[in-house]
Parts: structure tokens; C-alpha cells; sequence
């Protein structure tokens, strides 16, 4: 028998890896975009990297303003997440080839938000065969590249192609 071990995800499964707080608000109000892998700031909303992704390159785009609703967004901000998302399809088609995408909003925790406060924009990268028995089998997903590699991939694309 083959052992994947991947000793991080039990802190992430006992929910202690959640910081406190809003990720959608703290974040962007740091000098941390690296570290946050926020890849992208515009003037509404901004793009970040999905920590535990259901794929690799999972990425969100967020309003700044604290909202958990999405009818409360305003013209101005459903243009902008709008607009950034449309990006981020052309980024990963261009770096990932994926064949397919989910693209969602999860608006309040019994619809699986968790950050059910502030509303955002999920954009997964799907491949043939990229569900197989691991998350029902064994609660773990596969995430075959490591985040800092892909957020270093998508800010040299980002710089070069979008901003």
C-alpha cells in the first residue's frame, strides 16, 4: 500500500490554520501581498490565491468593501470582479490548459462559504480526471504543485500580460 502523508491538512481540517478575522479585509490592508498571494489589486476588488484549493490554481476575486451579499455589491464592483475573472480564465488557460472551470459564489455558510461575511468569487481550473477516490476515500486532496510556484507563475504572467 502507498501512503500520501500530508501532515499539514490535519490543522487545516481542526480548523486552527483559520486566522482570525477577515482574510478579505486584513489581508489586502497589509504590506503582505506575497505573503498573502495576493496577485492582483484593482481598485474595487482584488485577486488572491486559494490556500487549500480544490485544484491547483484556484484562485478568488474579492471586493474590498466587507459584505457577505452579493445583491449588495454595487455596478461599479460586479463590473470590476467581473472583469478580473474574465482575466484570470485567460491567465489559466494560458499557463494550466485546463479543460474546464467551476466559477462560483458561496454566499452564507450552509451554502459552504467560509468566510460567509465577505462575498468573493471562486475560479477553479477542472482537468479530466483531476477528482479521483483521495477526498472521498480519505478526506485529502491532491494539490500537485506547490502554491508559491504557482503564485510565482502567476505574477510573471500577471505582470506581463494583464497589468
Amino acid at each position: 500500500m502507498n501512503y500520501l502523508f500530508a501532515p499539514w491538512r490535519m490543522t487545516y481540517i481542526s480548523n486552527s490554520m483559520k486566522p482570525e478575522g477577515c482574510i478579505f479585509c486584513d489581508f489586502p490592508n497589509s504590506d503582505k501581498d506575497d505573503d498573502h498571494f495576493i496577485l492582483h489589486r484593482g481598485q474595487l476588488s482584488f485577486i488572491i490565491l486559494n490556500t487549500f484549493p480544490y485544484n491547483s490554481g484556484h484562485l478568488m476575486v474579492a471586493p474590498y468593501r466587507h459584505t457577505g451579499l452579493y445583491d449588495d455589491l454595487t455596478t461599479d464592483e460586479l463590473l470590476e470582479i467581473n472583469i478580473l475573472g474574465v482575466k484570470c480564465l485567460r491567465m489559466l488557460r494560458f499557463l494550466m490548459n485546463p479543460e474546464g472551470f467551476n466559477m462560483g459564489i458561496n454566499m452564507g455558510k450552509v451554502a459552504g462559504a467560509g468566510y460567509a461575511d465577505h462575498v468573493h468569487l471562486h475560479i477553479v481550473p477542472r482537468w479530466n480526471g483531476d477528482t479521483n477516490f483521495m477526498p472521498v476515500i480519505t478526506d485529502t486532496r491532491v494539490v500537485p504543485e506547490a502554491l508559491k510556484e504557482t503564485f510565482a507563475k502567476f505574477k510573471h504572467y500577471w505582470k506581463n500580460h494583464e497589468s
